[in-house]
Parts: structure tokens; sequence; C-alpha cells
């Protein structure tokens, strides 16, 4: 089945119920609920009929986890999301802030040639814009070993590997100041409780604070400690 002959709301369940799996095992419908913004009860209709079309396995007492098919659609949805992302970045000059919203909007239309095509004009990326992995056509995942920043203690050089993009107001900061997948940073010091942290890169420094740290993430196979 291709994602094609599926409702854009059932992309969306697919789409959700992956995030929540690959974070806690398996997604509740409570979950599901607040991700999506809906009620208990309409979540509880659709992953009946989800079941009924074998696209997730479903018990009201232990939550829902995707079957191979399900899985399968879910990671091409993110495939199209993702690179969507990246052609609004690269070719259209997006700011981080707003690819997330305008991949939503237009994951669910695109043809698989628009796809293939832009896969063309951006040379098959591996990470979107974020830094958040493309799955491939095949639906492997590329990996990296990465973790926050907030867990290095100083001093080290690093490279930026992903950032999270759930806050879009420390998503634009770190778009302005340029803190960005692919950095090369220096931690020069780290205050205790949640002081600030003081960073260099660019040939500049910069304090940032606890919870913008958080945010980064850092490749630990470019991490090296002077």
């Amino acid at each position: 089945m291709s994602d094609s002959l599926l409702s854009e709301s059932i992309q969306n369940y697919l789409k959700v119920i992956y995030k929540l799996e690959k974070n806690l095992e398996e997604a509740s419908t409570s979950d599901i609920a607040k991700e999506l913004n809906i009620s208990s009860a309409s979540v509880t209709g659709m992953l009946k009929r989800l079941s009924a079309m074998r696209l997730v396995n479903y018990n009201s007492y232990k939550g829902v986890t995707l079957t191979k098919d399900g899985k399968t659609l879910a990671l091409e949805v993110i495939r199209h999301h993702r690179l969507i992302e990246a052609y609004l970045r690269q070719s259209l000059g997006y700011r981080l802030a707003k690819i997330h919203n305008e991949a939503c909007k237009l994951e669910h239309y695109v043809s698989k040639d628009f796809i293939e095509k832009i896969t063309e004009i951006l040379d098959d990326p591996k990470f979107d814009p974020c830094g958040h992995p493309i799955p491939t056509k095949d639906g492997a995942i590329p990996t990296r070993d990465e973790s926050s920043l907030i867990e290095f203690e100083p001093i080290i050089t690093a490279n930026i590997s992903s950032l999270n993009d759930e806050n879009v107001e420390l998503l634009n900061y770190l778009d302005d100041v340029g803190l960005l997948p692919g950095k090369k940073i220096t931690l020069l010091e780290k205050s205790p409780y949640y002081g600030p942290i003081r960073l260099a890169f660019d040939d500049k420094e910069i304090s940032i604070g606890h919870e913008v740290a958080k945010m980064i993430f850092i490749d630990k196979k470019s991490v090296k400690h002077t």
C-alpha cells in the first residue's frame, strides 16, 4: 500500500506512533491524543481502524505499536517530510523555525516524482536541516552517535550534529547566531547550577543558557579534549 492511498489523518497517526514508539517502545492513547491535540475517544476509533488495516498492533490495555507495513509507511512519510524541509531550507532559504510546519502541509500531497527530483537536486541528503536522519527509499535510517551539549565538560572542540526543533523561539535564536548542524564549536566554560555556558566559534565567543544548550547535540566522534 502506498502512502498516496492513505488519508492525511492516517499518515499523521502513523508518523506520531512511530515517534512515540521510538521514544517509549509503545504509544498510549493519551500520548497520541496529546501529540495530535484531539480527544482520546477519537484516537481509540482511529486505532481500531488502523488495526483492521493491519498497520498497527493495538491493545487497549497495552498501547499500540506499528506493524511492519505501518512502519514502512510511517518512514515514507517522514522521508517526504525531511526531504521537503531540506529543499525549503537549501533551495528556498526558509528559516529553520518555519520549515517544519510548511513540510507538514506539503508532505501528504507531493508525488514520488517530486520527491525523487528534489532528492536529485539536493544530492541525496542523509540528514535534514536540523540534523535529523532522512530515511532511505528502503526504510534504512542513517545513525550517528550523539549527545546533548549539556552533557559535556570544558574544554572540548566538537561538531554540532543536530538540534532539537520543538521550541520555535529557541530554534530562531540558534539560526540567528549560527549554531547549526555542521558547525565546529569549542566549549570554553560551563557554570554550575544551570548557569551560562560559554562557547567559541567563527572567531567569536557567545554565552548561552542551559535550556539552549540542551537543544544542541554533538557528534561524539568529533569531540576533542584540549
